[in-house]
């Protein structure tokens, strides 16, 4: 079994395919030359009766043998050994027997002439019972012999046996002819055999060549090649599919690594640019800024902002790491109506005086954890208040899909076109706009937005053209 889990899938298949295919020509082979054995057999046979037949027929009449009640008693040697010569010829003997079985005739004369078996009293017993056809072989000096046994009647269908003839005939010639078709299904066979596993050793190298390839590739990105892919050209089966799959992943891969150098690039910058502050603050510090109490109180304040935007800060990229575990989210069921009913008053004090208007949509119960849920609104919300025109309204509603709810934030701000729209959702990305307003966010917003909507088995998307406004869609399960 080892020996077997060492060889290569193309050895593996090469041996199954050569073995099914041993197998199968040797069990057609040998089939076919059964069957050809027994049709010589089955023929000889038939030749041979039916060229007793009519001597047997003749014999009896020119012996006059249905005068008496009982023909066994005029069954004698004299006249017994006029049918089995004239059975008898070159290749075939005959010998008759009587009720008791006991040979009483043998037609053999000429040494050139075979020599008869002696009877098999199993085979006598059919034939003395009124059993027809009974054949059997035999041998003589260890040559096979054919052996027919035909009872002897006065008529066709009559009952009464008066004695048995057996004819023998050796199969010389039918072994000879089995010899030449058996030497030629051999050679046929071999042949077969032989262009038959190298044709299939070559269709299995042909057909595994792309898995060659694919296993190079695979080589290649495990090095951080992430450019290459699997070139299979016209292949629609396994082979094709599994390329077609590999590529697909590799490309989310190299999306998903991109994305990730992209966050730990941002993520440094953001962490750079308030201990860079802190750093420069206490350096002034350092050089004797305490001894003056206004400007120590400015820095002060200046360093205890920078402070909290650090906090800010690892505080989201920590609800970024917990949302990756749906056990950190508990879901129950909502009633949507009273949710935003007592969501009202708090999203009033973010909106501090704007106007917002929560649209009632129809009745409907998610599941979903309400604190998440909460939070998902509030990021949306503080996002559309800060890039959309104080005069303008912010509306949240919601709306019945199969099986989810659809729920959406919508401003009637500046916009944004397809490139920032296509990273708007990732971790710290800032599009441009000259309307935002209030402290200038981190990028993460949306990107924890988007997390939490996924903790939920949700979807969450942006529709926004330049000039219009943006809208944020997510889904619900219902619950």
């Amino acid at each position: 079994m080892k020996a077997w889990e060492k060889l290569s899938l193309r050895a593996r298949l090469g041996l199954l395919y050569a073995a099914l295919l041993i197998f199968s020509v040797v069990l057609v082979g040998c089939y076919s030359y059964w069957n050809i054995w027994q049709l010589f057999i089955s023929n000889k046979s038939s030749h041979l009766r039916a060229r007793a037949k009519p001597i047997i027929e003749h014999w009896i009449l020119d012996n006059d043998l249905a005068k008496p009640d009982f023909p066994y008693l005029n069954l004698n040697p004299q006249n017994a050994l006029v049918l089995s010569r004239d059975l008898t010829s070159r290749d075939a003997v005959a010998i008759i027997l009587n009720r008791k079985g006991e040979v009483i005739a043998n037609g053999k004369r000429l040494p050139e002439e075979p020599e008869a078996p002696p009877p098999d009293k199993k085979y006598l017993h059919r034939a003395l019972s009124g059993e027809n056809e009974v054949t059997y072989l035999s041998q003589v000096n260890g040559k096979p012999v054919l052996v027919l046994l035909i009872p002897l009647r006065l008529q066709p269908g009559s009952s009464l046996i008066f004695g048995v003839v057996q004819i023998s005939v050796m199969l010389t010639d039918i072994n000879q002819i089995l010899f030449s078709h058996g030497a030629m299904l051999i050679a046929l066979v071999a042949t077969i055999l032989i262009s038959g596993i190298i044709a299939g050793f070559w269709l299995i190298g042909v057909s595994l060549k792309d898995l060659h390839g694919l296993l190079a590739t695979c080589n290649q990105i495990s090095k951080g090649n992430f450019s290459r892919r699997v070139s299979v050209k016209n292949r629609r089966d396994e082979i094709g599919q599994l390329a077609t799959s590999f590529n697909r992943m590799i490309d989310q891969l190299e999306a998903t690594f991109a994305s990730q150098q992209r966050f730990v690039v941002n993520a440094a910058h953001e962490l750079l640019t308030p201990l860079t502050g802190l750093r420069g603050s206490l350096e002034v510090m350092l050089r004797g800024a305490q001894d003056d109490p206004a400007s120590t109180a400015r820095l002060s304040k200046g360093m205890y902002k920078e402070v909290n935007r650090l906090i800010r800060l690892c505080e989201q990229l920590l609800g970024l790491s917990r949302l990756e575990s749906l056990s950190n989210v508990h879901k129950q069921s909502i009633v949507l109506p009273e949710f935003f009913n007592d969501f009202e008053p708090q999203a009033q004090v973010l909106a501090r005086g704007r106007s917002l208007i929560i649209k009632q949509g129809p009745y409907a119960r998610v599941s979903a954890d309400p604190d998440l849920l909460k939070q998902i609104l509030l990021n949306l919300l503080s996002n559309a208040l800060r890039y959309s025109s104080p005069e303008t309204a912010v509306v949240i509603s919601w709306k019945l899909l199969p099986e989810q709810v659809e729920i959406w934030v919508s401003d009637q701000g500046e916009g944004m076109d397809k490139e920032t729209l296509s990273h708007i959702l990732e971790p710290f990305y800032q599009g441009k706009s000259t309307i935002a307003s209030g402290e200038k966010g981190i990028g993460l917003g949306l990107s924890l937005a988007k997390s939490m909507v996924e903790a939920h088995e949700g979807a969450i998307r942006v529709e926004s053209e330049p000039g219009k406004g943006t809208t944020v869609f997510f889904t619900l399960p219902l619950g």
